[in-house]
């Protein structure tokens, strides 16, 4: 790739081409980085297998594909949120934003940066409601929600279909591979009161999934302010001219904050790349394999049928009081969980949109602790150096398996340990595609964290070296 900017970004407009693979190159034009941060330190560029899209801006500080510090995620929805703060109220926030920059831009500086921002939450002088959009923002939504103290509601958008409780909102991805998006709650008020709502997405390309979920919000829950926050903003004049018209359209005011800002050009295209063969993998484990449930420690949804799911993810719907519960919860599992690691080098795992949780318990779980989470993204794998997906693998997903998940960039033998959480129980056949992909990566400890009580016999799993079992 060329990495080398043709301007300063103190001086204003940047300029880069990026060699993604084959003839597939995207030209990247920066208009606005008032903050200077280097595009390297944000994100990396891959190619998808998606006809819609042919291009991916891979995030170094989500963790989603890429294995980060989980605190410079935590961070990167907390800098969204002193920037939203700068907008609300005027606030004096320069100084925070450069510290959360600085922990974003040197992973190092993340988790003294994100504390001492946190230790103080943002004031609010009227109620505001925050959107996590699925499946790569519920966990940066959340942290922009949780940088806010009292008066803020967050609920994040999901794909899945949950036919027991009730949509309260209902939109289209057009880019997506999983286009549908639903938003459920118990409590309609949480969308209905504010008067201001946010919406947090980690990228902005077209604004098109925005202007759908506003336009579908202004038909239920009508309002007069929306605000858009993403780390990336890539729309262009036509892109942006939609956003007035609907302004126009609806009556309302529609602000997007971004830490970039810029548009993009593309030229040629990713359908002549090769998909990679699947890996070999070995017939048999080795590694100790450690389940625990942790489903005592957290409240469940009790309208979503029989399955699991938890309350307070953000699925549901919170409030500043669910939140002071989760994070008892939070702290709680961390201090267990970290009481059973063995190595100096931990990954922690998500799974698909149940991010956040996870994310926030890995950081509290000691030094060498990295994050990221599985994905419904299927993108290119390219063992080359400055290509952002170097590793990947897909399986179904073990809570549904007609859903496929991947993930990537987990080298052989670059972790001692792993943990995966998952927000639901699956049974051992259906974790057996993912389990025996992760016992390939030269793991001396593979724990699973189930977040649901235990229903199945896991000592049955006469595959794995069973170790201790945590009812």
């Amino acid at each position: 790739m060329n990495n080398k900017p043709l301007m300063d970004y103190s001086l204003g407009q940047t300029e880069r081409t990026y060699k993604i693979a084959g003839d597939l190159e995207l030209h990247v034009t920066v208009t606005s980085n008032p903050h200077n941060i280097p595009l390297d330190a944000l994100f990396a560029m891959a190619a998808r297998i998606n006809k819609k899209r042919s291009f991916l801006f891979v995030s170094k500080v989500l963790g989603k594909h890429i294995p980060v510090n989980p605190y410079t995620s935590l961070l990167s929805g907390t800098a969204l949120a002193l920037l939203l703060q700068q907008e609300l109220q005027g606030s004096k926030t320069e100084e925070k934003v450069q510290q959360a920059v600085e922990g974003l831009i040197y992973p190092e500086k993340a988790e003294k940066a994100y504390k001492a921002i946190m230790s103080e939450r943002l004031p609010l002088n009227e109620p505001i409601a925050f959107i996590g959009f699925a499946e790569t923002a519920t966990a940066i939504g959340h942290a922009v929600y949780e940088a806010f103290g009292q008066g803020s509601h967050y609920l994040h958008t999901t794909r899945e279909v949950i036919e027991e409780s009730p949509s309260i909102l209902q939109f289209e991805e057009e880019h997506s591979h999983a286009t549908a998006h639903y938003g459920y709650s118990d409590d309609p008020a949480i969308l209905a009161q504010p008067e201001i709502l946010v919406l947090v997405d980690d990228e902005i390309t077209t604004g098109r999934t925005s202007l759908n979920i506003i336009r579908d919000l202004q038909g239920k829950f009508p309002k007069k302010m929306y605000y858009v926050l993403a780390l990336l903003d890539w729309r262009t004049e036509e892109d942006i001219l939609q956003f007035a018209q609907l302004e126009r359209e609806l009556h309302v005011t529609i602000q997007v904050i971004s830490l970039i800002r810029g548009n993009t050009k593309v030229v040629g295209s990713s359908e002549s790349l090769p998909l990679q063969a699947p890996s070999s993998l070995p017939e048999e484990g080795t590694e100790l394999l450690q389940i625990s449930y942790v489903n005592q420690l957290f409240s469940h949804a009790p309208f979503a049928g029989n399955r699991p799911y938890l309350q307070h993810s953000g699925r549901f719907g919170l409030t500043p009081f669910d939140t002071e519960q989760l994070d008892r919860s939070i702290m709680q599992t961390a201090e267990l969980l970290k009481r059973k690691r063995t190595g100096t080098k931990t990954l922690c795992v998500g799974t698909g949109e149940f991010m956040y949780i996870p994310m926030r318990i890995a950081a509290e779980m000691g030094d060498g602790v990295s994050y990221q989470s599985t994905t419904r993204s299927p993108i290119h794998v390219i063992e080359r150096g400055d290509y952002a997906v170097k590793y990947g693998h897909a399986f179904p997903s073990p809570e549904d398996e007609q859903v496929v998940h991947f993930f990537y960039n987990i080298p052989h033998g670059m972790y001692q340990e792993l943990f995966l959480f998952m927000e639901r129980e699956a049974s051992p056949s259906s974790m057996e595609p993912i389990l025996r992909i992760l016992q390939a990566k030269g793991l001396h400890t593979l724990h699973i964290v189930f977040f649901s009580p235990q229903t199945v016999d896991w000592k049955e799993a006469k595959v794995w070296k069973l170790g201790t079992l945590d009812a």
